[in-house]
């Protein structure tokens, strides 16, 4: 009953964070990403890259190449005019850039106006922008319409956004739109945008002006889920730049006729590198490009809702709550898992080829950990029948205790040793060794097992726990391994009772009588506690610093009172007795004095138990 009970209670707990977790949380949306970059990348290898998308690279051999020619990046603009009019020559498709111009060069006007006229003449060419997170910038309503913002019905007609805009070039050229890297909350890049929106006004991105123009499909909502594929074919700025300039260009005279050219840059230098399933310094120009290229293709991934797939992970801790309830063999129910898992991975990489992206090993993972948690408790369980029939502990610690060892099963991990604030009780007989000169050695072990039966029914009484027999002496605690905020008031009052306690039993014992007596010391601090010795035995027991200071006030108890107690136990019980203070101690070890006192139970107490 108890095995069924907490299965079922497994299955309700990971059920409830499950139906959380797809509903609003989505704190497992991470595994599904992960395990996604990882088929994603094996799938980008299968997939080939389209030949009508080419990069024009500005690859650090460029940088270094173009250094005479240019100087040092960034280059004079006249330069990329030279090359716009070369490739033009080819009759591309569309020439894209993957390079802003939002800023003038004050220092080379004369090679900004040349690429302004270049561009001018050319009506193929889309231009970059970037939306900043903060600022004013231009009045959305203004821009040109050649630049394709939509307008919503709930645009405000005064609306601004901080836009990075083309304006080294004339307004009637900002053909284009933004190249912003879209991260997920684990700063991987895994989607492009379609349009940003802002104020009611849709900002199309560059791929999505393109694939308007073009007339290609586009899909619903405000992104896409790349489709990775191989590098798309990369041309060095530099090769292409001084081929043209060749009176004999040795090049393919129709090696760019019809196809999308994008002028970007893959060199580390440039920091246009990004995180994405691929790499985690991925070319952001091959970023734009996979975008483009999926676009057109229209084999962007399409993605189900996540909540989709909660019932796959619902129906699988089902059935392994069913299994292990019926008491299936852990390892086939691991095996089946294990099965449905690879089942699971094939699934998703079949999806993948059909332009499916199933996110489906969240799912997977949560029955996993029902399974985990499952298979611990069932170990627990069977180690819990086996540890029932040890009662090695039994003899020195309170049946509370081997009641918790018992159920838990697992002695070494429950109940390890840790810091607690105990209080600490030593008793001692008086006169001990004249009793033993004096009476068999018989009478004397019949007459300490009373004694000692009598008080340590006193200690079980008031919640404490008995360390050891040490000769003729108790040592006990309380505050361990239970829990006990009144720890000192309950050794207090355990100590009175033994003290009382003792003279009925001195009364026994007739002419012994005056020769028996005991002292009783406490202190309340903090100590070590938990099972320390060997494998071969272990005793649950305390060590520290508190532990010999009240064994020291045991030993001043002599002439004194029969219990004395350190300020600090006074300290955590002194409402509920009354204290008579007994001066202060050198105490051995002990560099202060330590103040000690004689409790008594208050008046009212002695009234009710008289």
């Amino acid at each position: 009953m108890l095995q069924r009970f907490s299965y079922l209670s497994i299955f309700i707990l990971l059920s409830s964070l499950l139906i959380l977790d797809y509903g609003w949380l989505n704190f497992s949306a991470v595994i599904d990403d992960r395990s996604g970059d990882w088929l994603l990348e094996k799938n980008a290898s299968r997939r080939s890259a389209s030949p009508n998308i080419v990069i024009i690279d500005i690859d650090q051999k460029s940088l270094e190449t173009m250094n005479e020619v240019a100087g040092s990046w960034p280059w004079p603009r006249a330069i990329h005019a030279e090359l716009l009019s070369a490739i033009a020559a080819h009759q591309p498709k569309a020439i894209v850039f993957d390079v802003l111009f939002n800023e003038p060069d004050t220092f080379r006007a004369d090679s900004d106006q040349l690429f302004r006229d270049t561009v001018l003449q050319l009506h193929n060419i889309y231009l970059p922008s970037t939306l900043l997170v903060d600022g004013i910038g231009a009045r959305l309503a203004d821009l040109p319409a050649v630049y394709g913002l939509k307008k919503t019905q709930d645009a405000k007609p005064d609306a601004r956004a901080p836009l990075l805009l083309p304006l080294v070039l004339p307004p009637e050229t900002w053909r284009g739109g933004l190249i912003n890297f879209k991260k997920d909350a684990d700063g991987i890049g895994r989607h492009y945008w379609i349009y940003a929106e802002t104020q009611g006004w849709r900002l199309p991105s560059l791929p999505a002006r393109i694939a308007a123009d073009f007339n290609w499909p586009m899909p619903q909502g405000s992104d896409i889920r790349i489709n990775w594929s191989q590098a798309h074919q990369h041309i060095s700025y530099s090769d292409l730049y001084f081929d043209f300039n060749r009176e004999k260009p040795q090049r393919p005279a129709n090696e760019l006729s019809g196809k999308i050219v994008i002028i970007g840059t893959a060199a580390p230098g440039l920091q246009d590198l990004r995180p994405t399933p691929l790499s985690a310094n991925f070319p952001g120009v091959e970023i734009l490009a996979t975008s483009i290229d999926n676009l057109q293709h229209g084999d962007w991934l399409q993605t189900p809702a996540r909540v989709y797939f909660a019932p796959l992970g619902l129906l699988l801790i089902l059935v392994l709550f069913l299994s292990f309830q019926r008491k299936v063999n852990t390892l086939y129910s691991g095996g089946a898992l294990l099965v449905a898992t690879l089942l699971g991975l094939g699934i998703f990489w079949l999806g993948l080829g059909h332009k499916q992206y199933w996110p489906i090993a969240a799912a997977i993972a949560w029955a996993w950990v029902y399974y985990w948690l499952a298979a611990l408790f069932a170990y627990l369980a069977e180690k819990a029948q086996r540890e029932q029939a040890i009662n090695l502990f039994g003899r020195f610690l309170d049946q509370r205790v081997v009641r918790q060892l018992v159920a838990q099963g697992e002695i070494h991990s429950s109940q390890q040793a840790e810091s607690r604030e105990l209080t600490i009780l030593f008793s001692d007989i008086r006169g001990f060794t004249t009793l033993s000169e004096t009476r068999t050695p018989e009478y004397i072990v019949g007459l300490l097992n009373r004694y000692f039966s009598q008080q340590v029914e006193i200690i079980f009484r008031h919640g404490g726990t008995l360390d050891k027999f040490i000769g003729d002496a108790i040592m006990a605690f309380w505050g361990a391994p239970m829990n006990d905020n009144e720890h000192a008031r309950h050794a207090v009052a355990a100590a009175i009772e033994m003290s009382a306690a003792l003279v009925k039993f001195k009364t026994e014992l007739t002419d012994l009588g005056a020769d028996f007596d005991i002292g009783i010391g406490l202190h309340t601090g903090p100590a070590v506690v938990g099972f320390i010795g060997s494998d071969a035995r272990l005793d649950y027991t305390i060590i520290g610093d508190s532990v010999n200071l009240a064994s020291r006030i045991e030993g001043l108890t002599k002439g004194i009172s029969r219990v004395l107690i350190s300020d600090a136990t006074r300290l955590a019980c002194n409402e509920h007795f009354q204290f008579i203070p007994h001066g202060s101690f050198h105490v051995k070890g002990r560099e202060q004095e330590v103040e000690l006192f004689e409790p008594r139970l208050n008046s009212e107490d002695v009234r009710k138990t008289s």
